[in-house]
Order: structure tokens, then sequence, then C-alpha cells
């Protein structure tokens, strides 16, 4: 397979799980009355996908970034992004309403996807690992993002639509990440390290917060269990 049909190929199996998060939603509504169980459920699925994006963090973006970056630019890049992202941050709040969630997973699949496509370039391993680390984390975001929208009052088939079209934005930031950054590892680690910084003030600012839930402590534990999902896909792919 060529680099191109891989990049191709990977990038949509870490985009569908944004629509295959939704299905799963879909059925959790329906099978799902409200109440306490329900509420623990969703609470845990975003416990789940902060264990991912902390390995996704751990494991390639910071990892990778240093590779070909000073200590200090590496800091300086990382608070870096933490800014930027809290700007943004504070505009979706203020602005996006009903579609923060979706805004805030478009936040750290976009920059991870341009990376993906570059570290295709140089180290199809790496790639591949964070190929994986994307999907598992696109997962319980499209989980959550598609109860968002139904709150909204956002129809089953448009919320569906809405998912489902944003499974392919990973491929289009893939071989644009590719095209402009394969040739320049540097740019491509500025870039890992500058997201991990930002995805690690999302972790902390909207989605940790709201981990805690009627004084059950039970529910953090679902860090763990996606960090150590994180831990085996490292180690398998090695």
């Amino acid at each position: 397979m060529s680099i191109i049909s891989s990049i191709i190929f990977y990038s949509l199996l870490s985009g569908i799980t944004v629509f295959l998060g939704g299905l799963f939603s879909l059925f959790f509504e329906k099978n799902f009355k409200k109440g306490f169980l329900k509420d623990e459920i969703v609470h845990f699925f975003i416990a789940f996908g902060t264990g991912i994006m902390l390995s996704a963090i751990s494991f390639v973006l910071v990892p990778q970034g240093l590779e070909k970056t000073s200590v200090l630019l590496a800091i300086t890049l990382f608070l870096f992004g933490g800014i930027i992202f809290y700007l943004i941050d504070g505009y979706i709040q203020s602005k996006a309403g009903n579609i923060a969630q979706i805004m805030a997973m478009l936040l750290d699949f976009i920059p991870e996807s341009i990376a993906l496509g570059a570290l295709f370039a140089y180290d199809y391993k790496i790639g591949i690992i964070l190929a994986l680390f994307i999907g598992l984390q696109n997962f319980p975001e499209a989980f959550n993002s598609y109860l968002e929208l139904r709150k909204s009052r956002f129809s089953i088939k448009k919320t569906l639509l809405i998912l489902f079209l944003l499974s392919f934005v990973g491929v289009i930031f893939s071989l644009l990440g590719y095209y402009l950054l394969s040739s320049n590892q540097n740019i491509t680690s500025a870039l890992m390290l500058f997201a991990s910084g930002g995805i690690l003030y999302l972790i902390f600012q909207d989605i940790a917060p709201s981990l805690r839930y009627k004084n059950n402590r039970l529910i953090a534990i679902g860090v763990n269990i996606g960090f150590i999902v994180g831990i085996f896909s490292k180690t398998f792919s090695i």
C-alpha cells in the first residue's frame, strides 16, 4: 500500500469512530431511561475519553515532538498551545452554543490529523499508533456530542448526518499534513507539542471538572481504564 493510500485508510479508520460514537449514543439514548445509571454511564465515557487523550499526549505527541525540538522551544510551544486553546475555548463557549462539544472535539481532532499525515512520511509505525489513539479518542467525544445535539433539539437524522460528515475531516487534514509538512519534521514536531499543550488544557478545563458526579469517585477510574487501553495500543503496535 502506498503512503497516500495508507494515510487515507488509517485517517478514515480514525475518523469513522466519530460516526460510530454517534450510533452508539443513539442506541444508548433509546435503551436507557433518564436517571442515575444513565448519567453515570455518560460521565464514565467522558473519563474514558480523558484517559485516551492523556495516552496520546504521553506516548505519541510529546515523545515525537521532543525528538526534533530543543527543551526550551518545546516548553514554549507546549505553553503556547495551552494559551491558544484557552482563547479558542473561551470563544467557543460564548459563541458556539449547542455545538460547543463538537467544536471542542474538532479542536484536538484537526491538529492531530495534520500531524498524522506528516508522520506517515517518515515513521509509518508511529503514524498507525497515532491513528489508533485518534480513533479511540473520537468515539467517546462523539458519544457526548450526539447527546449534546439531541438536547439542543437536533433531530436524530440531522445529528447523525453531522457526525457522519465530520468523520471525513481527518482524511482532509491528514492529506494536508502530508503534502505540507512531510518534508519538515521540525514543523511536525512543533505541531505535536502545540497540540499536546492545547489538549492538556482542554482536559483539565472542560473535561476533568465534569468527572465528579454526585460524590461517585468510581467514575474517575474510567481515566485509568482509558490510559490502560492506550498502553496496550502502544505495546501491540511496537
